[in-house]
């Protein structure tokens, strides 16, 4: 059995001062009021929730509070061993239970003990040549293609895109801000020369659409707590605002706030799936291959691996390194003994 302690388990976690939840509220809207304070997204509160449900009926119902770091490391176990999950899979159960303890029951446990880990299986990422990229990127229409295009010109995931706002884009620097990349983290990335008319126009629209709203009592856009407190204004006004907002107006469930949120992901991977489709790729494509192309491409035209990295936003350059395995010039430069 491979045992051995993951990084992150070998912290010692301290509670944040000051965020003690309701105690007489039911845990579900305990982890809600704490991520809400701490500015977590509906999709990671969602994911953590469904981790913590998960650990409490394998305990057949037990609370957490009657538990600990030897449940913990039981139930970590079991995801690897059992169920066979990823590695990120499992990490973000971790992470999901390491909140739960320090955060909102502040019942840290300190450094966890050996627990079995997924056998990491390493994946060879799905890339596009560069034709394949240009004949998916003509059978997308309207926004989508914009979006589309974004996303293979600068290497952003998905959501990184829809969650741009008109502030994030600094057309005389040429670069585009990420803010709250993959772990919490910001970076910056190249706004590609050929999307600055096309964004010029589609951010026009987007503000005539965004003074209409004003004039009918909308406009106002969702912001994280602490910006809310911070500027009382902001909600409304135009940089604030998402680069990519929905057509529909919508009820925002935590603020009750009628406005706009931004582009729905399931839209433009719809979007993508069918071009694709048009463009009779006979490939597995998503959004996120666009971001693997990005970066396949950059490497194959020379950029150096660390700006790549960089670009991405990965913490450690070996993830950037995978793409090394799909270039059409690999770095050894082997060439084929069946083409002489």
């Amino acid at each position: 059995m491979n045992l051995f302690n993951m990084e992150a388990a070998k912290t010692t976690f301290r509670p944040t001062e000051g965020l003690i939840p309701n105690p007489k509220a039911r845990l579900r809207e305990q982890v809600h009021e704490v991520m809400r304070l701490k500015h977590f997204s509906p999709r990671t509160e969602s994911a953590y929730w469904n981790f913590i449900r998960q650990f409490i009926f394998f305990y057949n119902k037990r609370h957490p509070r009657e538990m600990g770091k030897a449940e913990v490391e039981a139930f970590l176990t079991h995801l690897a061993k059992d169920r066979n999950v990823a590695v990120s899979t499992q990490n973000q159960a971790l992470n999901a239970l390491l909140f739960l303890y320090q955060e909102v029951l502040h019942m840290p446990f300190g450094q966890l003990g050996p627990f079995e880990r997924p056998r990491r299986r390493p994946k060879v990422p799905t890339v596009m040549s560069r034709a394949e990229v240009n004949r998916l990127l003509a059978a997308v229409d309207g926004t989508f293609a914009l979006i589309a295009r974004l996303l293979y010109g600068t290497g952003m995931r998905l959501m990184e895109g829809l969650r741009l706002r008109v502030k994030d884009i600094d057309f005389d620097r040429g670069q585009i801000v990420v803010h709250d990349g993959k772990g919490f983290k910001d970076r910056v990335t190249v706004l590609p020369d050929s999307l600055r008319e096309p964004l010029t126009a589609h951010l026009k629209r987007v503000e005539g659409l965004h003074q209409q709203d004003l004039k009918v009592g909308l406009g106002r856009v969702w912001l994280p707590g602490a910006l809310r407190v911070k500027y009382p204004r902001a909600e409304r006004e135009w940089i604030w605002q998402w680069v990519f907002p929905s057509k529909m107006i919508s009820v925002d469930p935590e603020s009750g706030m009628r406005g706009r949120h931004h582009v729905n992901s399931m839209s433009v991977q719809r979007a993508v799936k069918e071009a694709a489709r048009l463009a009779g790729l006979r490939k597995p494509v998503t959004p996120h291959t666009l971001r693997h192309s990005f970066a396949t491409h950059l490497l194959e035209s020379g950029a150096d691996i660390r700006t790549v990295q960089d670009l991405l936003g990965h913490k450690d350059v070996t993830t950037t390194q995978i793409y090394t395995h799909v270039m059409q010039k690999p770095g050894i430069g082997v060439k084929s003994p069946l083409d002489g």
